[in-house]
């Protein structure tokens, strides 16, 4: 584009010089002819001295380059051109050849209507010349002058008409390059910035990535090791205070085995990823009576879990969300509660499922750490409250000291596609 620019630069300043030594050139050569010319002699004093003032006149002119672009001073310095032309043309038809400047002169210094009267003015001049000189047009050949007038300042316009369209498409293309060249600068800018903020946003994507990674596996790790670990602990526990029960004991020390191995079961799959086990094989209804009564030979507690609406396989994160859910509640249930008895309720809605759990416990106040999971307040709550909004869910938590608790989680009824089980 620069390269471009610049070449079409140094044309324009050649044509321009060229232009500027054009009006001395022909006068030279006018000048000549008619002082070497025979026949009519030429009143050389007034040749010579015109000549010279038209000399100053186009010296002055181009002495202050800028000021013609004023239209005024423009159209001034053209009539004063015009009426020396005339002069000179009437003193010896030769100056014809000079006059020539008057349609260069017209087309590039006037404005557009006042170029075409320039044009008319000087193909009257020239038309003069083609005569022979104004002797001949004054004694009888008026009517070929007019006539050859006429003709010159139909091509003229005609000349003038082709350049002006063709300056206005340099216009325009011009204009057209110019904002072409500013789209561009401006589209590269845009990719620019475009190119810092999509840096941005993989950079904020891949740390939003590692902290919901971090956040899954906080989950998973207390909904299956932290929780196994506490249930092994209990069982331990029970274990050495009936030492003295060979039966007793080793019936705990039996749970906490079993405990162990789906632990460790729960633990591979937490770090492929996988769904849990009681998902792989069973629907989103059977898993959750299965937490239900391990839980319940675990710690011995009645719990009931009641199933509602039509049960249709959904979305594996959603049965995933329902499940951890179950068992986070019945393990603070367990931790917390003392309650004698325990209600489960999963609702199918025809958009929502839900899950609610309730217990005749102790409760909590609901504005406590605990129940707004703040970090005194432990994982527990903060990571059901996690899972669910992570599916555009929400958890509901009522309580009141000495009044048990009810906790209901509610999320989107995503059905389970062709590849989800």
């Amino acid at each position: 584009m620069s390269i471009e620019a610049g070449q079409h630069g140094d044309w324009d300043h050649r044509v321009g010089a060229a232009f500027a030594v054009l009006p001395y050139v022909l006068l030279a050569v006018s000048t000549a002819a008619a002082l070497a010319q025979g026949g009519t002699p030429v009143h050389i004093p007034a040749v010579l001295g015109v000549t010279l003032v038209t000399t100053l006149w186009l010296a002055c002119h181009d002495a202050r380059p800028g000021w013609w672009k004023d239209p005024v001073p423009a159209r001034l310095h053209y009539a004063g051109l015009a009426v020396l032309g005339a002069v000179l043309v009437v003193l010896a038809p030769w100056y014809g050849i000079f006059a020539f400047v008057g349609y260069v002169h017209a087309f590039e210094r006037l404005d557009r209507h006042w170029r075409y009267a320039g044009a008319a003015t000087t193909s009257m001049i020239m038309s003069v010349s083609y005569q022979g000189g104004v002797h001949n047009v004054l004694t009888g050949d008026w009517w070929e002058w007019a006539l050859t007038s006429l003709v010159s300042v139909v091509l003229a316009g005609s000349c003038y008409s082709l350049l002006d369209a063709a300056e206005r498409r340099g216009r325009e293309r011009t204009r057209a390059l110019v904002e072409s060249h500013e789209a561009n600068a401006r589209l590269e800018a845009a990719l620019e910035e475009n190119a810092d903020l999509h840096a941005q946003l993989l950079a904020r994507a891949r740390e939003a990535g590692v902290l919901d990674e971090r956040q899954r596996m906080a989950r998973e790790i207390h909904d299956t090791l932290a929780q196994g670990l506490a249930g092994i602990v209990t069982q331990l526990q029970a274990a050495e205070q009936t030492l003295d029960q060979p039966s007793t004991a080793g019936r705990h020390l039996t749970k906490a085995m079993s405990l162990a191995r789906e632990s460790l079961t729960e633990a591979r799959r937490t770090v492929h990823a996988m769904e849990p086990e009681l998902l792989a094989d069973a629907r989103l209804p059977e898993a959750i009576a299965a937490v239900v009564h391990r839980w319940c030979e675990t710690h011995d507690v009645d719990a009931v879990l009641t199933t509602t609406g039509d049960a249709r396989p959904m979305h594996t994160d959603v049965e995933v969300a329902l499940v951890r859910t179950a068992q986070e509640a019945l393990a603070n249930v367990a931790k917390h509660a003392g309650a004698s008895r325990v209600g489960l309720t999963l609702s199918y809605l025809p958009d929502r499922v839900l899950l609610d759990v309730r217990d005749d416990g102790v409760g909590f106040d609901v504005t406590s750490p605990r129940a707004n999971g703040s970090p005194g307040g432990g994982f527990g709550l903060a990571g059901m409250r996690q899972r669910v909004r992570r599916l555009a869910g929400r958890l509901d938590i009522e309580a009141e000291p000495g009044g048990g608790t009810a906790i209901s989680a509610s999320v989107p009824a995503i059905p389970a596609t062709g590849g989800t089980r």
